[in-house]
């Protein structure tokens, strides 16, 4: 066994696939591959897997994601027919064209992997987003000068986390591997915007703290039931949040029950949408993605 191979945990009926990151001494270190969790486990526990989409794990979770993409394109193209309609019947220019100005995304992922699949999938939605890699202990350092460079509408704040073992007291911040840096990140987006309409705030990961992460200034949080969470369910309320009108609240129920995890993976509070209407289309669409047509 060496360093990037991929594995299951036999103790755990291999009900997650990992990749090995390090391995210290008789232990390995893990990261899972679609999980945002971040676990160790003794060598003679471990199972390499050769054919990673054979496994049960994976199957499982390609169904899930499968479905939540399908339903957050069809979410997409329900939005930009009514958009088009309300605009229309409240404008006298009935036949002037329109255009969309998405919310703008800074993500910050502790997994380069997760990120680079994070920020595919921006893409593909036609997402205005700014990805960074960093250590999830870096974060809070890094957002002072991120944010107002990228001056961005929603933040999302996320990599890798963990209860650790042998600890019973969850509502204690050191009961968790990665749960106190993700806080003091989301502190500082909130010294940078007060607003919580002002600026969305996603965080967490796997078995973070939840309500630590919603007292100190989170929209949206994970994990309310200590979870694993998949690694996309981060950016599909970031997605939601860019595309929701101004004019709405973001659909609470919606927008978790639309993620890979549902209701114990993720939670969150009312929050205004980030996208606006514009008139009339400009004849140049912006090179970063910030204006696109509708009309």
């Amino acid at each position: 066994m060496k360093q990037g191979d991929l594995v299951v945990r036999k103790s755990y009926g291999g009900d997650v696939l990992f990749r090995v990151e390090d391995i210290r001494s008789e232990r390995a270190l893990l990261k899972g591959t679609d999980y945002r969790l971040l676990a160790d486990a003794p060598i003679p526990d471990l199972s390499v897997v050769r054919d990673p989409e054979s496994t049960k794990a994976t199957q499982q979770v390609r169904v899930k994601v499968n479905d939540s993409l399908r339903r957050m394109r069809q979410q997409r193209e329900q939005q930009s027919v009514q958009i088009q309609s309300d605009v229309r019947l409240a404008s006298q220019l009935q036949n002037q064209p329109y255009f969309e100005m998405p919310g703008k995304v800074l993500h910050l992922d502790g997994d380069g992997n997760y990120l680079r699949k994070s920020m595919q999938l921006y893409q593909t939605m036609q997402v205005p987003a700014h990805g960074v890699h960093a250590h999830e202990s870096q974060m809070a350092d890094l957002l002072y000068g991120l944010l107002p460079q990228v001056k961005p509408d929603i933040v999302v704040i996320t990599g890798h986390d963990g209860v650790l073992k042998k600890q019973d007291d969850l509502h204690s911040l050191n009961s968790y591997k990665n749960s106190q840096n993700f806080v003091n990140a989301v502190r500082v987006a909130r010294q940078y915007e007060k607003n919580r309409d002002g600026l969305v705030v996603v965080a967490g990961a796997c078995q973070s703290h939840f309500e630590a992460l919603l007292q100190n200034g989170s929209n949206f949080a994970s994990s309310p039931g200590r979870i694993l969470i998949h690694a996309l369910d981060p950016v599909y309320i970031a997605i939601k949040a860019s595309f929701t009108s101004i004019r709405e609240t973001i659909d609470l129920s919606d927008v978790i029950h639309g993620t890979i995890s549902g209701i114990d993976g993720v939670g969150g509070i009312e929050t205004i949408g980030c996208c606006r209407i514009g008139l009339p289309r400009p004849k140049a669409v912006s090179a970063a993605g910030f204006i696109k047509n509708i009309g």
